[in-house]
């Protein structure tokens, strides 16, 4: 891995937060990711499955955890399997986990190697009345492929018929939303490389760069401070591009007078970090980028005094979008008529600002987290408005990071990153 090690007290304390929550006489199980195909011999890079990582911090193919907290013999309480390693796969593949390291790495004591998994688990199977399968329930999900979690749940059912059926998703989705201080640093780490990149593009961007240079030197500053990828798919959109929301491309020249939206994030150790800024790709706004970005800035600042604990998420929109409509009226894109006159389900306000206004972010970049629940301390959430415009050619949104404290103000994890007009352009225009 890229990343420096992960003290394991975080995962031995992940574990032992998991199994408080589980039934009397219950084991859970997680699985890893598969390595998915491409064609031929080629297949994608390896992405760990986030729930057993959160568990183990375990980074590897073809593993399986399992929590059996009740269990008679101490030493399958918890259980590590992994994929044998020896001196040709280490030739060939690289080192994997041996026994000593993935304890070292996961605080699991016991670690068997996976060709013995299916007579561990008669064993332990035997001994428990419920199995806490892995689904995943998040509300975005949306997955067509069978993973290797669910051919193991189908495996396990099948094998063990008479065994209750319980869900560990609704367990995880509590504990994942809320950080653990090694967590936060991990997250704020991530964005620490996301502004080294944007400082980096604030010197490289003008007039006849190609929105995918760009792409590439947020990439090459990443992968030089131990990221291995950006967090999600980055958007580069320069001009009337950025009136597409989820706009990938990156494909087209950015041209003097226009804003470039860069929707960009470095992950570090698995953890994400998800920033927006438009910038002008002349060095300086015209007056009524300016204003329009100020006035998305303004609702930006007034919706982070918001994230504090026992905030309604719904809420929290309805109130983001008071604050967008009264910003839109000031700038003439809205009137009182349209106001007035809106569909309460699709207020008049969403004709330039359609999207929400926040996320969880952490392992995921839309993390875990119960969004009917009420906010609480050490949630990180996204905060991210914009206006998009495509009769005047532009779009501007503008995102942060930000932990909500116990008390007071919530921390912007990017605090660091120039988001002001006038810091943009002083660094844009640095000779």
């Amino acid at each position: 891995m890229k990343y420096t090690p992960i003290n394991s007290k975080l995962f031995i304390k992940n574990r032992e937060n998991f199994k408080s929550k589980m039934l009397p006489n219950s084991l859970a199980v997680f699985n890893s990711n598969d390595i998915y195909p491409v064609s031929a011999d080629s297949t994608l890079p390896f992405e760990q499955h986030r729930d057993i990582f959160f568990l183990s911090g375990v980074d590897q193919e073809e593993s399986i955890l399992v929590l059996f907290p009740d269990c008679p013999k101490e030493k399958h309480r918890e259980i590590l399997f992994l994929k044998e390693t020896n001196e040709h796969i280490a030739i060939w593949e690289g080192a994997k986990l041996t026994k000593e390291k993935a304890f070292e790495t996961s605080g699991v004591k016991t670690v068997y190697w996976l060709q013995d998994m299916e007579k561990i688990m008669f064993e332990i199977m035997t001994q428990c009345d419920t199995v806490y399968i892995n689904t995943n329930e998040h509300y975005r999900a949306n997955v067509d492929v069978e993973t290797r979690e669910d051919r193991y749940t189908k495996w396990l059912k099948e094998k063990y018929p008479a065994h209750r059926v319980a869900k560990s998703n609704p367990i995880l989705q509590r504990l994942r939303s809320v950080k653990d201080p090694i967590e936060i640093d991990l997250i704020q780490q991530a964005c620490n490389i996301t502004e080294k990149g944007f400082r980096r593009i604030l010197n490289f961007v003008k007039p006849g760069v190609w929105e995918h240079e760009i792409e590439a030197e947020f990439m090459h500053e990443f992968l030089r401070n131990r990221s291995k990828k950006f967090a999600y798919t980055p958007i580069v959109a320069s001009g009337n591009n950025a009136n597409v929301l989820h706009y990938v491309e990156n494909n087209q020249q950015c041209k003097a007078g226009e804003l470039i939206l860069m929707d960009v994030g470095a992950e570090y150790a698995n953890y994400s970090s998800d920033m927006t800024r438009s910038v002008p790709v002349s060095g300086r706004f015209t007056d009524r980028q300016k204003e329009v970005y100020n006035a998305i800035l303004h609702v930006k600042k007034e919706a982070e005094k918001m994230l504090i604990p026992g905030t309604d998420w719904a809420a929290y929109h309805v109130e983001v979008g008071k604050m967008m409509t009264s910003q839109l009226l000031k700038l003439g894109l809205l009137d009182k008529a349209d106001v007035q006159n809106e569909d309460p389900e699709w207020p008049a306000y969403k004709k330039y600002f359609m999207h929400g206004t926040s996320h969880h972010i952490g392992l995921d970049t839309h993390d875990y987290g119960i969004l009917t629940e009420p906010m609480q301390a050490n949630n990180v959430f996204t905060v991210e408005p914009g206006i998009y415009i495509p009769a005047e050619g532009f779009g501007i949104r503008l995102e942060d990071d930000l932990v909500i404290q116990e008390s007071g103000a919530p921390i912007n994890l990017m605090k660091n990153i120039p988001i002001e007009v006038e810091e943009i352009e002083d660094i844009m225009n640095v000779k």
